[in-house]
């Protein structure tokens, strides 16, 4: 096996980034170590001096997910009054568009819960989560706590749903031409006139 000099930054992050590739070319269950070294072109023992073994190695490509949604949120500059619908937008994008990624993020049985850089990265998007629902750097009362779990998991369900094909029946009703993000559009917009007539 060819191998390729790596500065020791530059190895780790090569090293997610193939663990990247697989996961997303392959699934889940192709994803080891040894995998992730062929992929990457280095020694086999490279991986698991950086993150020990394959729970390691999962949990920190999560985070890598955890931070780049929460970028993705971080970025969004619309109105308040947008923010929170243009939010659940991106969050349904960035599952579609990482699949796989998405999934092992909360997939909490094959990862470290406790491990720093995912508990910061998970704590990080879910500021950025609270923000984009109107709650902000205070301590959250119980009641926006509500609000923000109650937002999450109505995109986060469709989400799971849809990755896991178990919308496929509704799809297949929808009229011709229409998409997941037409159905998801239809959710919102439920939601949205359900809060309206709850403050109404």
């Amino acid at each position: 096996m060819k191998t390729t000099p790596y500065h020791h930054g530059d190895l780790r992050e090569a090293l997610l980034t193939a663990a990247e590739t697989i996961l997303r070319r392959d699934g889940l269950l192709a994803l080891t170590l040894r995998a992730t070294a062929r992929e990457a072109g280095v020694s086999h023992a490279a991986p698991g001096y950086h993150f020990g073994d394959l729970p390691g190695l999962l949990t920190e490509l999560a985070a890598v997910g955890l931070r780049r949604l929460g970028e993705q949120l971080k970025a969004i500059k619309s109105s308040p009054e947008r923010r929170t619908w243009d939010a659940a937008r991106a969050y349904l994008a960035f599952a579609r568009t990482h699949p796989a990624l998405f999934q092992l993020m909360f997939q909490s049985d094959r990862l470290e819960p406790g491990r720093p850089s995912l508990v910061e990265a998970r704590t990080e998007a879910l500021r950025q989560l609270a923000q984009t629902r109107g709650v902000g750097e205070s301590e959250p009362s119980l009641a926006q706590l509500g609000h923000i779990t109650g937002g999450w998991a109505i995109v986060h369900g469709f989400a799971m749903l849809l990755l896991d094909g178990r919308l496929a029946p509704l799809l297949a009703t929808m009229p011709e031409g229409s998409t997941p993000e037409d159905l998801f559009e239809a959710m919102l917009a439920s939601a949205e006139n359900g809060l309206i007539s709850s403050r109404s």
